[in-house]
């Protein structure tokens, strides 16, 4: 929890509000200097939009965050129009202009890695999405790790982490509730993505309360189907205990109820984990034409 409420604190929020107030405070002492600045903020700005949670304060902040970056924007550059482009640097400057270089590079690199993640050169399979009635939010998803932890691991690289949005656009009433009933998909119905045969399934296990997981049963409770028509298996992950209703050998259609989301196995909070691999190997899914990255909703 204390490395979630860093991350979304400190990184989301904190950071980037301290360079937009510097950006629109700092003293410049030519457009040199102020263009460094706002580059480099460029890119922080643009690095946590793309790669933050936010669904852990409200998915719209993201957009909020932009226009403040046009409002300091605006603002500054008014405060330095009338300064000459250049001229020679003290040590102190040379040191901050240092710094921002230093930070725009970074960061730059960073944001470059992200977009890679946006888009696949492998072939995708098409799959129907197993929820209905809601908004839901991809929190992890894509082809790099910026936007998907899970792309480091060949058999899930292509895997997806789901939540559902309440009214508010978060994922669970309060930061990290430990009542299960508080996050939004808590409870869903799951449906199959596919036609096919089920391979597994387990149905016995708790589900965890946050944020403690059974790191000895990864998958929780879960169905795995081969999809008749994609020579794929697909796993769908942290079921609800007591809520599976297919076993091994049963046959499938697409869109038929499976189960419930949890939070069973080794999951930090109720979510929806669904992946599909060819011969242990992960591939991409698609849903509806659409291969979906981090802060991607569904409706």
């Amino acid at each position: 929890m204390l490395s979630a409420l860093f991350q979304i604190v400190f990184i989301q929020l904190v950071m980037p509000i301290v360079f937009l107030l510097a950006l629109l405070y700092e003293k410049d002492n030519s457009k040199f200097e102020w263009i460094f600045k706002m580059l480099a903020t460029v890119m922080i700005i643009g690095w946590v939009f793309q790669t933050g949670r936010w669904d852990w304060v409200s998915y719209y902040i993201r957009y909020i965050l932009i226009l403040l970056f046009f409002i300091c924007l605006y603002f500054s550059w008014k405060n330095v129009k009338e300064l000459p482009l250049y001229i020679k640097q003290t040590r102190k400057q040379k040191i901050n202009m240092s710094i921002y270089a230093f930070l725009l590079i970074v960061f730059g690199f960073f944001n470059g890695s992200a977009l890679t993640g946006y888009s696949t050169q492998q072939q995708e399979i098409e799959l129907a999405f197993p929820l209905k009635d809601g908004t839901y939010y991809v929190g992890q998803g894509g082809s790099h790790t910026q936007l998907n932890y899970h792309n480091a691991y060949e058999p899930q690289q292509f895997a997806m982490d789901i939540v559902k949005l309440n009214k508010f656009s978060v994922r669970a009433t309060g930061f990290y509730p430990k009542e299960l009933e508080k996050y939004a998909i808590y409870g869903d119905m799951l449906y199959s993505p596919c036609e096919g045969e089920v391979l597994k399934s387990r149905n016995h296990l708790p589900d965890m309360t946050p944020p403690e997981m059974d790191e000895d049963h990864p998958e929780g409770n879960y169905v795995a189907i081969s999809c008749d028509d994609k020579n794929a298996v697909v796993y769908i992950a942290h079921m609800q205990q007591g809520s599976v209703k297919v076993v091994e050998g049963d046959s499938v259609k697409k869109l038929e109820p499976i189960g419930l989301v949890g939070n069973s196995g080794n999951t930090s909070e109720p979510h929806l984990h669904i992946h599909a691999e060819i011969n242990g190997v992960g591939i991409p899914i698609q849903f509806n034409g659409e291969f979906f990255i981090r802060n991607n909703l569904i409706r």
